[in-house]
């Protein structure tokens, strides 16, 4: 039977065009369908359950697309933030109150723009990207990260923590996900002995800042109006409130 009712939907683009995902995947066509949040999508937001394992916002923007059939752990970290960001405008509205300095000011979160990739070095329609690294002239292949391989390494970091309290090895971690291969050697241990024993530091922090440039993503960065008549830049920061504005 169909329904006497209808949800107002709309279409986000993603910051990677979709063109490094697989062509029989929903988000190869560069952009999803979202619709509005209803009083069920609020319950998830409430949920105490989902709250403690901080589950409720993923379940919140699962809940949100339209299309089913697109599988969660396959979004890239920065189409992720794109659908975020568009869950946030649709459910509040585009207004995000934040906090710097003992000064209250009010983000335009329709404004933030997007950071696309640049096609031209993405080979093959592959999510896979060549660097040498400066210091040893190491050729290594990483790949750009999705919300499955934020969940593994997340899942890996806790469980480390676990046999030593004090131990953060979230970076180096990362880095093993990150990289795909080292000098044409690709099984994981081959990756994880380079990086917990080969990698220089300079190497690293290169590394880093070549997978921030070749990300998609929605630049955080917005301008305010600081007490003293100047301007600065900030970066919005996602709290409690970007979800919960009433809180």
């Amino acid at each position: 039977m169909e329904s006497k009712f209808s949800l107002p939907t709309e279409k986000v683009e993603l910051p990677s065009k979709g063109v490094l995902y697989s062509k029989d995947s929903p988000l190869s066509s560069g952009h999803v369908e979202m619709k509005y949040m209803t009083a069920k999508e609020e319950d998830i937001l409430t949920n105490q359950n989902y709250l403690r394992d901080g589950t409720a916002v993923d379940r919140l923007l699962k809940s949100l697309l339209v299309d089913k059939s697109i599988k969660f752990n396959d979004l890239l970290l920065g189409d992720k933030n794109a659908i975020m960001i568009a869950a946030r405008v649709l459910s509040y509205g585009k207004d995000y109150e934040i906090m710097y300095e003992d000064t209250n000011y009010t983000v335009d979160l329709s404004k933030l723009k997007s950071k696309y990739i640049d096609e031209s070095l993405v080979k093959e329609g592959k999510n896979k990207f060549t660097f040498n690294l400066p210091a040893t002239d190491t050729v290594v292949t990483y790949k750009l990260l999705t919300h499955g391989d934020e969940k593994a390494i997340d899942r890996e970091v806790e469980g480390l923590k676990k046999l030593d309290k004090k131990s953060d090895t979230s970076s180096s971690t990362r880095l093993k996900y990150m990289i795909t291969s080292v000098n044409d050697l690709t099984e994981t241990k081959d990756i994880r002995n380079f990086v917990d024993n080969y990698l220089l530091a300079k190497d690293a922090r290169e590394l880093r800042k070549k997978y921030l440039e070749t990300s998609p993503d929605i630049d955080m960065v917005t301008t305010v109006d600081t007490v003293d008549g100047g301007q600065e830049d900030i970066e919005v920061p996602v709290t409690l409130r970007f979800f919960w504005p009433d809180l």
